[in-house]
């Protein structure tokens, strides 16, 4: 093999290996690291595209039917922070109250029972949650948006969820 080709093998590799040992970095440390090199991003991780995500491969669930707060939480990849979607919206800011038009993986919120119902907004005009027809599914603007439940309160920015 002549020198060309051994110093792109070893190139190579070394990329290899970089990229590897960035995917083992615990995530404050990779947050560091250059975008472009930085793992894609998956269901549950963190971020408004990583909750969407795990909500679209939740859909058709009924595994959290009554357990809004929790499916909303999973998303973001954690769990028991807030005891219902009521504690969520009180203790979350800040509060966009009868806003309909929040971003991407933000949290909406209604005044449905005792509990409250907590979703995640698909950042077009609708969004993901427990219950659309008795499971985890997708309502979109064209299918009543954020009226779809009554008593709409409004939303609260997308990020992990902490008290």
């Amino acid at each position: 093999m002549n020198s060309f080709l051994k110093t792109a093998a070893k190139a190579a590799l070394a990329v290899t290996l970089s990229v590897t040992a960035i995917g083992a970095v615990p995530l404050a440390e990779a947050s560091a690291a250059p975008a472009a090199i930085a793992a894609p991003m998956s269901a549950g991780d963190g971020t408004a595209a990583g909750a969407v995500a795990w909500y679209q491969a939740h859909n058709g669930s009924t595994a959290y039917q009554g357990y809004c707060e929790k499916a909303a939480e999973n998303a973001y990849g954690t769990t028991g922070v807030w005891a219902s979607a009521n504690a969520h919206w009180n203790g979350a800011s800040p509060k966009h109250a009868g806003d309909h038009n929040p971003p991407l993986g933000a949290f909406v919120y209604w005044n449905i029972s005792a509990y409250g119902h907590v979703g995640i907004s698909d950042g077009a005009g609708g969004f993901w949650a427990s219950s659309v027809n008795g499971r985890i599914g997708h309502v979109t603007k064209a299918m009543g948006g954020y009226d779809y439940f009554n008593n709409y309160r409004g939303w609260t920015p997308a990020a992990r969820p902490h008290q």
